[in-house]
């Protein structure tokens, strides 16, 4: 793909210096990453804001995501020292999971305390990620209720707000933020193929061409049934031509890019089944470090 994918919107940047500011309240950072692109959905320039305070790693949205990659995903992590949970945050289970993981996290911290007559000291966690890494929704469920804008496009959460929870932890919730540049251009595909990146600041039609390719060796049959088409079409056609031809099947004559929208918008919302883009062996790594 030809297009580069790069910004550097004013709110993002202002959510940077609120982190820094509200980093010596907080006892521990949750980074949430996109179980389908975990590497590509890691912002490098947390690291620089985070500093060593203590991270677990909290991989969402893994009802959309591949199973088995999910989990190669999570022993890769551990591997790199970092603390890590893999869960779909509409599970009901999900406060707990969280939880169990902090205390874990912070348990020496916590022993500590414990020793010097500090008993159910609430866990206050600042909570970051890119935009449309499924924040809003994993805060709704931790809070059990609606407190945070939910919404399936980037840039929903504007401001800074702390959020209590059921379970002892507060918890401040942080606009979603990306980075200047992408240095390797597969982050910015991936970013635009799972909706991290809105789609008016994208070329649609690029980017569909880019899913058929990935799609074509990872699960060519997802798209021949969901769009009935004949099983041979990937050895006849180009993805040029496999996109030509699922846009009049779906009616909009030769407008590839509304095909190339709805074919984005069926992958997103799981219409072609679960989907890992990335795997570590990918080399796509853009964020280096180790739980401290």
């Amino acid at each position: 793909m030809g297009q580069i994918i790069q910004w550097y919107p004013g709110h993002m940047a202002k959510a940077f210096r609120l982190m820094r500011d509200n980093m010596k309240y907080v006892d521990i950072v949750f980074e949430l990453v996109d179980a389908r692109i975990p590497l590509s959905s890691r912002n490098p320039e947390l690291n620089d804001v985070l500093g060593d305070k203590p991270r677990l790693l909290v991989m969402t949205k893994t009802d959309l995501a591949d199973p088995a990659r999910t989990s190669a995903w999570i022993n890769y992590f551990k591997s790199q020292g970092l603390a890590v949970v893999a869960l779909d945050s509409r599970d009901r289970k999900t406060p707990q999971i969280i939880t169990k993981a902090a205390r874990e996290v912070l348990a020496e911290k916590w022993q500590r305390l414990a020793d010097k007559g500090v008993q159910d000291k609430a866990i206050r966690a600042l909570v970051a990620g890119i935009p449309n890494v499924g924040k809003s929704t994993l805060l709704n469920h931790l809070v059990m209720k609606n407190v945070a804008i939910t919404g399936d496009r980037p840039g929903v959460t504007k401001k800074l707000q702390w959020l209590k929870t059921p379970t002892n932890l507060e918890l401040l919730d942080t606009p979603g933020v990306l980075w200047p540049k992408f240095d390797d251009q597969r982050v910015g595909q991936h970013l635009a193929i799972t909706g991290a990146i809105k789609d008016q600041l994208i070329n649609v039609d690029d980017i569909a061409l880019v899913m058929l390719k990935f799609m074509r060796t990872y699960n060519p049959t997802a798209i021949t049934e969901r769009y009935k088409l004949p099983a041979d079409i990937w050895t006849q056609q180009s993805d040029v031509d496999i996109l030509l031809t699922i846009t009049k099947k779906l009616g909009f004559k030769d407008d590839y890019n509304r095909g190339g929208e709805r074919l984005l918008l069926e992958l997103r919302r799981g219409k072609l089944g679960p989907y890992t883009i990335e795997m570590p062996a990918d080399n796509i790594g853009i964020v280096q470090d180790e739980q401290k």
